[in-house]
């Protein structure tokens, strides 16, 4: 950081040191709840669909593989993994919206790339042993820091302070060669304030896409001051993650003959064998800093400042057979192609500055935020190996272009109960984006946006309390986002995409149980959706769609039969379409009417059934239902993929051995135990062939599958001292 960051952040901490010193009761200590986060979740009442998870309920799974298959059995959603088994570049869908249009924020801060817009766990291997707990919010949600949720928000909140002190370490070890190692430790309150906590983590897994392996490492500190009337939290995080490309996919006959098969890296050498590259590989590393300043004024006001940079930057390598030098700038005095060696870098600065306020009393409560980002990202590429002699030396720039990103928003929130029985929600947020680009893209073709938005997102809302065991609640909503780079690349024209989204929802909780029914209608103008088509990087390609919708219903269903067994139950039906889709096809512009959304099942459910055998053993039986969906906007039948129904069986076993192990866990997993065949994702593409036949224009179609592991094993014990 310049000085002048040092400088702001030192005027902001020195003043609350000050404040922290003062005198304070020490009985009256406690774990404040962020003001941040208060104002980005949402409360049991509130008319939003949305589902809480706590750390406990992700121990039994947290076994190497990334967030999103820890969230497998929340409603509405759906994984995909690139390797096949969990473990790399993973991603999940809500209600068949993309990872792009998925809001996610780590203590209020976002963490979807200011760019691309999309979020990569992948870079954050094991977050989940530093997660305190998540909400997943279902469609537009609350307001939040950032870029507007628009399908769906994942506010996730990093490991309170800890009064105990402890040390803890965890290993496990499974499937395609997958090892797991993580030793955190907490040095529980020091002079009744002060605390130090912290994780480190390394992943590795062969994968089971053949050569999807992954080097992940990771980790997480945090210290924290806290009094009756001050908090503050300084924490520092991140990962290094070194994967196997594994975003080509395969065709159709090479699935059925060798599921496995990798296309990435390969060459043929000099005696005509076939060969692969091995670095052919994604190298990132990014690293993220967090303070906040959380101040308790009175009962009534409180106050929280949220600084954050995060400095990310690498690079993904690749074997180009028979290259044209052009491509380049080179010139060869022998030849006009060569093979070659590139790395195309990314090496980018997020700076975050936010300030929320909180006017809490007895029958209302108001929030405010005011949010300020700045991104700039320089996109370069090299090569670094050809196998002509160049007019130039390896490692010089082939391309090189920048992106810078300014966003201010703010927003505010009312929350108020009307006598006993009614609370209205009330949300404004506005939103000014500048987005600007410069120089050449991968391709070495200019690459100039310059676009500025200003949007308004607002929210009414209201429940309704039947009796003390139900309530019903309504809710209206209105979203609009910016692009991200690749839809501008893609098409210049793209346009911002609007959603209004309607929500009516009943909850029922007793004693032993709890049902949960919400049904939704979004409806869409100029959504950007999946054209089932991707890039040469393996990035899913978006364009406009004019109007579309997606509608359902969500059922949740929490049942406690005895102290022994419990069963949670989500199921979704939804129909998701445009209202008419026009494209090109055998040389005539088609309109092919309403066509189902790209990656969006009529069905996803899931269902998790636990058992506890005794006070130290517990079993768990997962299981998952996603239909056919298809890969194509034009819903071209090549282009659908099958339903699949999963299960998993999960052991967990604890003891209290002694006093030097206060606890010693065991946990076993058994993934897709019916060793199904399935695949989650894939990418649909076309061309028009006019060569063949000149006086015929044929559309030649293709697809790629993504496959995903039969039965696989992991396994694991975590001791705690």
């Amino acid at each position: 950081m310049n000085t002048k960051q040092i400088l702001l952040i030192a005027g902001i901490l020195l003043p609350a040191l000050a404040l922290a010193q003062q005198p304070q009761d020490s009985l009256t200590i406690q774990n404040l709840e962020p003001v941040l986060l208060r104002s980005i979740k949402v409360k049991p009442t509130a008319p939003i669909a949305h589902t809480n998870v706590t750390k406990a309920e992700l121990v039994s799974r947290n076994l190497g593989q990334d967030l999103p298959y820890l969230l497998n059995d929340l409603p509405s959603v759906v994984i995909t993994s690139d390797a096949g088994a969990g473990i790399g570049y993973t991603g999940l869908r809500v209600r068949g919206v993309s990872a792009q249009s998925t809001n996610i924020t780590i203590n209020g801060i976002p963490y979807n790339d200011a760019e691309s817009l999309g979020t990569y766990w992948v870079d954050l291997p094991d977050f989940a042993s530093s997660v305190e707990q998540l909400q997943l919010q279902r469609g537009v949600g609350a307001s939040t820091m950032g870029t507007g949720a628009f399908g769906a928000s994942i506010a996730i909140q990093t490991e309170q302070q800890s009064e105990l002190a402890f040390a803890e370490m965890s290993h496990s070890a499974g499937s395609f060669n997958t090892f797991k190692h993580t030793l955190k430790f907490a040095t529980g309150l020091i002079n009744e304030r002060l605390s130090f906590s912290g994780r480190a983590s390394k992943i590795n897994s062969d994968g089971y896409i053949d050569r999807a392996s992954a080097d992940l490492k990771s980790y997480f500190i945090q210290g924290d001051y806290q009094t009756a009337q001050t908090a503050l939290k300084a924490i520092a995080f991140g990962g290094h993650e070194r994967t196997y490309q594994a975003w080509y996919g395969i065709d159709p006959d090479t699935y059925a003959s060798h599921p496995t098969f990798n296309y990435a890296g390969i060459f043929t050498d000099a005696n005509g064998n076939l060969q692969f590259y091995e670095d052919q590989v994604d190298d990132y590393q990014q690293d993220h800093h967090q303070l906040h300043w959380q101040e308790k004024w009175n009962a009534v006001w409180s106050t929280q400042l949220s600084l954050n940079y995060t400095k990310g930057r690498g690079y993904y390598e690749e074997y180009k057979e028979d290259d044209d030098l052009s491509n380049y700038g080179f010139q060869s005095n022998m030849e006009s192609t060569s093979d070659v060696v590139r790395r195309r870098w990314l090496d980018n600065d997020f700076y975050v500055a936010s300030l929320s306020a909180s006017r809490l009393k007895k029958d209302s409560e108001w929030l405010f935020g005011l949010f300020y980002s700045h991104y700039k990202g320089d996109h370069f590429g090299e090569v670094v190996w050809t196998s002509e002699a160049v007019s130039t030396l390896p490692g010089q720039q082939y391309y090189l272009g920048q992106g810078v990103k300014n966003e201010w928003s703010g927003f505010g929130k009312l929350t108020k109960d009307l006598g006993q029985t009614w609370q209205i929600f009330a949300d404004t947020q506005w939103r000014f984006v500048d987005y600007t680009t410069l120089g050449l893209n991968s391709d070495r073709l200019p690459f100039e946006v310059a676009v500025s938005y200003h949007f308004f997102n607002p929210k009414l809302g209201t429940t309704y309390q039947l009796n003390p065991d139900s309530n019903i609640y309504a809710s209206v909503s209105r979203a609009n986002r910016e692009p991200a780079r690749s839809d501008f690349e893609n098409n210049p024209e793209v346009k911002p995409e609007r959603l209004t989204d309607f929500e009516l929802g009943w909850r029922y909780t007793k004693k032993r149980s709890t049902l949960k029914l919400n049904a939704f209608y979004m409806a869409y103008e100029e959504q950007l959706v999946l054209t089932g088509n991707i890039d040469n990087n393996g990035t899913p390609i978006r364009d406009n769609s004019g109007k579309s919708y997606r509608t359902g219903l969500e059922l949740s269903a929490k049942t406690t039969w005895s102290q022994r067994l419990q069963m949670l139950t989500n199921l979704t039906w939804s129909s998701n379409q445009t209202q008419e889709t026009i494209a090109s096809f055998n040389g005539t512009l088609t309109n092919f009417g309403k066509r189902d959304l790209t990656f969006s099942p009529e069905w996803v459910g899931s269902n998790r059934l636990s058992y506890k055998v005794n006070q130290k053993l517990e079993v768990n039986w997962f299981s998952k239902l996603v239909s056919e969906q298809f890969m194509s906007d034009i819903n071209a039948p090549i282009s659908k993929l099958a339903g699949y129904f999963l299960n998993d069986l999960g052991i967990s076993y604890v003891l209290s051995p002694s006093r030097i192990v206060s606890s010693m866990r065991f946990d076993v997993l058994v993934n897709n135990i019916l060793n199904v065949k399935y695949i989650s994702k894939g990418y649909y593409y076309s061309y028009d062939d006019d060569y063949s036949n000149p006086e015929v224009v044929q559309t030649i179609e293709g697809i790629g599958y993504y496959p995903q592991a039969g039965t696989n094993i992991l396994a694991g014990v975590t001791l705690r001292f």
